[in-house]
């Protein structure tokens, strides 16, 4: 058994799993900002490749991918590369997207996705409306804008398609709890990294010179691909599916507030409607209640996530 295994445990269960998605939220924002920055200076396919590297470089050590994978059984190596070919397209795809269109119409087409997956979850009239709220608020927060760039909206329909992928092979990981959630998502991790490898190394390789474009792709892997989808996993590991996806909403707003706390940007009326809006639906959702443990079982670790389809 990993090391790491009842280290996250018992951080998952240290408090409510909506604060770490809170703290996923926050660099869901942080890290985007970073690599957009870079942009000019790495390229679009080096920046995704620096994340995705530095991400499994750190990974690495504490996760262990080699045992991860090698102890597999079939079915779960198969979800192992599903999850990391996931993990490389879309990281990817998003970039392409932000470097010809508006976040703003990015994050749209990115939320559309995982409202069919919340609505997927549905099971009360009190859910139903707190997740027309959340629509709602998000819609007035981010003023959608269309483009005619047909490439861009190709690839913001592609991350938006595969985050709705990576919520449901994310969640899949985390079924027999945080910690094993943790050590598979760094395994994903690696096998992302083989995927990329060939796509944006050429780029990558540009910046080997410069020690403080190399620094700041590590940053943008730490904020985008380690802290956010370690908290993710947390999160998932105690939250049903449809639950995970409708507190997505809260991104737009996080991003608000962000943007009031460090850059003194002061929101506009429809932005206060926007958040207010959020925030309550996700504060009147109420998650599914778990079901109950198989009677004999040794891990405390049973998620209470929505099954899969299928499943």
């Amino acid at each position: 058994m990993s090391q790491s295994k009842p280290t996250f445990t018992k951080i998952a269960h240290s408090v409510p799993p909506q604060a770490w998605f809170g703290v996923s939220a926050v660099f869901h924002y942080l890290g985007p900002s970073f690599a957009v920055l870079l942009f000019p200076a790495v390229g679009v396919l080096g920046v995704a490749w620096l994340r995705i590297a530095s991400a499994a470089l750190i990974f690495a050590p504490w996760t262990k991918p080699w045992r991860t994978i090698t102890e597999a059984d079939p079915r779960t190596r198969l979800l192992l590369v599903g999850l990391g070919a996931c993990l490389a397209i879309m990281n990817t795809s998003f970039y392409l997207a932000l470097d010809r269109l508006p976040m703003s119409l990015v994050a749209a087409m990115e939320f559309v996705g995982t409202i069919g997956v919340a609505l997927y979850g549905l099971r009360t009239c009190r859910n139903l409306a707190a997740l027309t709220l959340a629509v709602l608020g998000v819609f007035l927060l981010i003023g959608v804008k269309w483009s005619s760039d047909l490439t861009g909206l190709f690839w913001a329909f592609l991350n938006g398609s595969l985050f709705v992928g990576y919520i449901m092979l994310g969640h899949k990981i985390s079924e027999a709890g945080a910690s094993s959630g943790v050590d598979r998502l760094g395994a994903a991790m690696a096998i992302a990294f083989l995927f990329i490898m060939p796509i944006g190394f050429v780029q990558a390789a540009s910046t080997f010179g410069a020690p403080q474009l190399v620094l700041a792709g590590i940053a943008v892997g730490v904020c985008s691909s380690v802290i956010p989808y370690v908290c993710d996993q947390l999160a998932m590991s105690r939250l049903p599916r449809a639950s995970f996806a409708l507190m997505l909403a809260l991104l737009p707003a996080t991003a608000t507030l962000i943007g009031v706390i460090v850059l003194a940007q002061i929101p506009t009326k429809q932005n206060v409607i926007g958040v207010l809006l959020v925030v309550s639906g996700v504060a009147i959702h109420k998650p599914a209640a778990p079901e109950a443990p198989i009677q004999g079982a040794e891990s405390p670790e049973i998620n209470d996530a929505s099954p899969s389809p299928g499943s």
